[in-house]
């Protein structure tokens, strides 16, 4: 499928979704094509970001590993600084949620088709990595809690979880296996300490949106008329250890 921005596509696969459809979805590519002088060409945005004047650093600084070009600054004097960037349409996967993050909701986004031009290389990905379930089973709450202090969770208590499925967004740039369907061990003993209630965060809610900003190439989202999940493309954790080695040699090759 193809089509005009991840808003577009969202629609599409919402509309299938209602109408019983079970798919997967692997992260949008742009569409390239050949130029004049025989080498490869990707779309490029022009972005306006209206923001603060106590965030333009902040956004700055996020759009830079994602190669975009500062073409304009104004400041009318009122508070809101407007800035113009041209940017490849890869660096924008992923930023919209990153950028209201960062103008603490404030900051407004808007972005146009500008122009084919040079290929700009690799781009930088998410930073966080991924916490992924090593087993089948159902998600407990004793589990949840020991896990949300370094991870923010995207499924609850009760919710049916399987072998390579994204469960939450690790504190750290690494992918760790999970078992969130550890219970507690049962005990003769019992104290008030033992026994306080859990508080529990609110997962994060998955939108087809979110997720197509947010997967990277060794992931897709499942999507079925009752749930959207997301998922790593080789479900066994031995087989993404393989894919790892072999992708770290070929680097190493190279």
């Amino acid at each position: 499928m193809s089509g005009r921005g991840e808003l577009h596509l969202g629609i599409l696969m919402e509309t299938m979704r209602r109408e019983g459809f079970e798919f997967q979805v692997s992260r949008p590519r742009v569409i390239t094509k050949v130029g004049k002088d025989g080498e490869r060409q990707e779309p490029y945005e022009e972005l306006m970001a209206d923001v603060p004047e106590g965030y333009i650093g902040t956004v700055i600084e996020k759009l830079g590993p994602r190669r975009a070009e500062l073409i304009e600054m104004k400041n009318p004097g009122q508070g809101m600084v407007r800035m113009n960037f041209r940017i490849p349409a890869r660096g924008l996967f992923g930023y919209r949620s990153e950028f209201l993050t960062d103008t603490r909701g404030t900051g407004t986004l808007h972005h146009r088709f500008l122009e084919y031009g040079p290929w700009a290389g690799p781009l930088a990905g998410r930073k966080n990595g991924v916490l992924v379930a090593d087993r089948v089973g159902t998600a407990v709450g004793f589990a949840l809690f020991n896990l949300q202090e370094r991870a923010q969770m995207f499924i609850s208590p009760g919710d049916e979880v399987y072998e390579g499925m994204i469960c939450g967004e690790n504190s750290r740039p690494d992918d760790m296996d999970v078992n969130v369907a550890k219970e507690k061990k049962l005990t003769n003993m019992r104290t008030t300490a033992s026994d306080e209630n859990i508080q529990l965060e609110p997962p994060r809610q998955i939108t087809l949106e979110y997720a197509l900003e947010y997967i990277e190439e060794d992931e897709l989202i499942e999507v079925t008329p009752k749930s959207i999940r997301l998922r790593k493309r080789a479900l066994l954790a031995t087989d993404r250890k393989k894919i790892a080695r072999a992708a770290a040699r070929a680097a190493d090759a190279s």
